[in-house]
């Protein structure tokens, strides 16, 4: 039989810390000791409230389809929080519970971008955002941007790079790679230039609860004609799960549900019961002790890397990322990368997976593993870089 693959593959961009994490996980099976600032994934495990909920569900058997937006309950509570948080009020009717964030975009997407319209998007960004919009038939339209911005999209920017095939905009905050986070005010104006434009915006919230010293703010503060993108990976801990959850338009409810319901029939149901479990207030005061954990590894990586001679322009405020400019120390960081691994066993991602804007000469670090093991790395990375 002949192999032919979609002509909508062409353009789909390669993740390239895959390659880099296939190579460690040969490492380690050879006795390597590899410490891994390379994937987006905190090493804290499931919070056991969230276990024990779970597993309650799974051993009363009944383990069936939900309803395709979800459980009504768990969209209840997803609209409680967002009272409590940023005090706006959102009909559980306007929530999706989908398979992970990833899940959310394609739900967005699918009902609203056409064929060849293009969604805007900060470069650098991450990578998989452009293979949703591919996989529409859409095309990703990137706009360099730097420090002078944190490294986010503005009002301006958008206005400046609109175009005829503009659909929308979509803005990460806190962003991956840079954990940079958007100001309140030029997040108002980015989603009303739109709006004005006529353009749909997205706003990818999945870092969420993940910021330090500073507040992240919901689109939804501002309007209830955006899509939000959120996830329980990140903050919540629940990785491997696949949870997450998009708040639409109203006009928009009919749509993502026919869609959900055929494309993905109902998110896991036992997911869905241990997510109920993450809003207790004592579950709530675990997450809020491992994110000053998270704060204190980003400080401590933040002071070494400078110390070390990387360029750090706009000192992340959320996630659990440091994009940081290495080109004193080479001009291929996907070459540094790969050789940082192979010669110490420190497994980073390079540049090229976030785009265009200077891929070569960045690296992200994921501070997702403790002070102890990022200590070490620190000395293998200066061994590094000193030989």
């Amino acid at each position: 039989m002949k192999t032919e693959i979609s002509g909508r593959m062409d353009g789909f961009s390669p993740f390239y810390v895959m390659e880099l994490l296939r190579r460690a996980k040969q490492l380690e099976a050879q006795g390597r000791k590899i410490i891994h600032m390379e994937i987006g994934e905190p090493d804290f495990p499931t919070p056991s409230a969230v276990v024990d909920e779970a597993v309650k569900h799974i051993q009363t058997g009944h383990v069936k389809y939900t309803a395709a937006a979800g459980l009504m309950e768990l969209r209840e509570k997803i609209s409680d929080y967002y009272f409590k948080n940023y005090k706006v009020v959102i009909s559980p009717k306007r929530i999706f519970i989908t398979p992970g964030a990833s899940g959310a975009f394609l739900l967005a997407l699918g009902v609203s971008l056409n064929s060849s319209e293009e969604l805007m998007m900060a470069d650098p960004c991450y990578p998989c955002n452009q293979n949703f919009v591919r996989l529409l038939d859409g095309k990703a339209s990137f706009v360099n941007v730097d420090a002078k911005t944190d490294y986010q999209l503005s009002a301006q920017l958008i206005k400046q790079n609109w175009n005829d095939k503009t659909r929308g905009v979509l803005i990460a905050s806190p962003s991956n790679p840079t954990g940079t986070i958007i100001s309140s005010a030029e997040l108002a104006r980015s989603i009303q230039q739109v709006s004005k434009l006529g353009g749909l915006f997205y706003s990818d919230e999945i870092y969420h609860g993940l910021v330090y010293g500073k507040k992240a703010h919901s689109a939804l503060e501002f309007s209830d004609q955006v899509f939000v993108i959120n996830s329980f990976s990140k903050y919540f801990g629940m990785t491997g799960w696949r949870i997450g959850w998009l708040i639409v338009p109203d006009s928009y409810i009919d749509a993502v549900e026919r869609l959900a319901q055929n494309v993905f029939i109902s998110t896991a149901t036992h997911s869905q019961y241990a997510a109920l479990a993450a809003f207790t207030e004592e579950n709530i005061a675990e997450l809020e002790r491992r994110k000053f954990e998270f704060e204190a590894r980003r400080d401590f990586l933040y002071s070494q890397l400078i110390r070390l001679g990387f360029d750090i322009t706009a000192k992340p405020e959320g996630a659990f990322y440091i994009y940081a400019n290495c080109s004193r120390s080479t001009d291929n960081s996907f070459k540094f990368a790969k050789d940082l691994l192979e010669q110490q066993g420190v497994a980073v991602t390079p540049g090229k997976d976030f785009g265009n804007n200077k891929e070569n000469c960045y690296i992200r670090f994921a501070y997702t593993v403790s002070i102890a093991k990022m200590n070490t790395a620190i000395r293998r990375l200066e061994k590094f870089i000193c030989q």
